[in-house]
């Protein structure tokens, strides 16, 4: 049978009532056969109540002792699920990451993952025994626990998945797949059967929170098939224990998609903030002179757009950043006003950027004219604009999200059922 890796997170494992529901879920799939591993999260806000913890002791705490203490909630969760598993009669053993080990580099509270001995638990599988990983955490150099940063488990499951050689990587959480926009705002959002990893990788990026942005790197990567599912759904309704086609969304290579829509799916952001600084001396070196400090200060700057005076001697240069990094920004570019050699720099928040993503787009033209023109009929103004091969990147003014969002999401089609 197949090799699975499960993951739940913290909404999922948020007391034992429901760790006893993904019980049933790990249980179905090694009924079925197969070799299970699974990845889990702490419950629901205990990390948020740890971190409180660590700052309550010093404002300034050292970030190993950090992630001693944020790390054991993971701890527990791996713990209570192998007890209730073998209380089910599932031959069900917890690993903490140091145990496997998982691997990484020293940047304690946002470590990256090096490498992953899988060759213990591939031979556990042999016996029939499942293992319970503790995910968001790992072995660093020094011999000391270190944590991959927030969603981090997310990371670790598909990691684990790729060093076990696993078939699938399932994600268990509280939606039940991937959507072509946020049913919050798009009542006619529908969930995808499949999607391709660079399509979600653009997803998740551009705002998206269903998956963690470094998970999807890695499983593109690696080849990780990837499934979203819903750890809430009945495990033993019909169709769960489905392996081919369970319900939910498989993120693959693009090649196992048959056919492949112009546009996949609408996302977006809010809380953009834009930075105009007028009549910059065009120069060799002066983007750098700009852009440097900022990512030196670990601000993510995104859309750029660059206008350059008639006669060639001056430019606009105008780009976005998290608002809440807004600050930040602006103290650095007024620390570095002579180096960068602007007249004036002009800032605005409360903006909202909304993507249209879709590998279709590389084969069809006219998409990004056909995005103008519906948001022109409703009155929104667009203040940047950038693209890629899959994806359109629009900026507009934060009152117009929701409706921007709508009328994409309509305008290319993606509010009708697929044949």
């Amino acid at each position: 049978m197949a090799r699975l890796v499960l993951k739940f997170g913290g909404t999922s494992v948020a007391d034992i009532d429901r760790i006893r529901n993904v019980a049933r879920h790990v249980k179905r799939e090694v009924d079925a056969g197969h070799d299970v591993a699974v990845v889990v999260s702490a419950m629901s806000g205990k990390t948020n109540e740890l971190v409180g913890w660590c700052r309550e002791a010093s404002a300034i705490h050292d970030a190993r002792e950090y992630d001693t203490v944020v790390a054991s909630g993971e701890q527990v969760t791996a713990g209570l699920l192998a007890i209730v598993l073998q209380k089910l009669g599932v031959n069900a053993r917890s690993w903490m990451g140091w145990q496997i080990p998982l691997r990484t580099d020293g940047s304690h509270g946002a470590a990256r993952i090096d490498a992953i001995d899988g060759t213990e638990i591939i031979r556990r599988f042999g016996e029939g025994q499942v293992a319970v990983i503790a995910g968001f955490q790992g072995l660093a150099p020094d011999n000391r626990i270190a944590t991959l940063g927030r969603g981090g488990s997310d990371t670790s499951a598909v990691a684990v998945a790729a060093a076990l050689q696993a078939d699938r990587c399932d994600i268990y959480t509280d939606v039940d797949g991937v959507y072509t926009t946020d049913p919050r705002i798009e009542p006619k959002a529908r969930r995808m059967d499949r999607i391709s990893f660079e399509e979600m990788l653009e997803m998740a990026s551009l705002g998206a929170k269903v998956l963690q942005v470094r998970s999807v790197e890695l499983a593109m990567v690696h080849k990780v098939r990837t499934f979203v599912r819903s750890s809430f759904e009945d495990p033993d309704a019909p169709g769960m224990g489905d392996f081919d086609n369970p319900p939910g969304t498989l993120i693959c290579d693009e090649d196992e998609i048959v056919e492949q829509q112009v546009v996949t799916g609408i996302a977006y952001a809010k809380d953009e903030a834009q930075i105009s600084l007028r009549r910059v001396a065009d120069r060799p070196g002066v983007a750098g002179a700009i852009f440097g400090p900022l990512a030196d200060a670990g601000v993510n700057v995104d859309m750029i757009v660059q206008n350059i005076s008639e006669d060639g001697s001056h430019t606009d240069m105008t780009f976005t950043v998290p608002a809440s990094d807004l600050d930040k920004a602006a103290s650095i570019i007024a620390a570095a006003k002579e180096d960068m050699g602007f007249d004036v720099v002009q800032s605005e928040s409360g903006l909202t950027k909304v993507s249209v993503i879709g590998i279709g787009m590389r084969s069809h033209a006219g998409v990004a004219a056909t995005a103008f023109k519906a948001l022109a009929g409703r009155g929104i103004n667009i203040r940047a604009i950038t693209t890629s091969e899959i994806k359109i990147s629009i900026l507009i003014d934060g009152e117009f999200s929701e409706l921007a969002v709508r009328t994409l999401h309509s305008v290319y089609g993606l509010d009708k059922a697929r044949p």
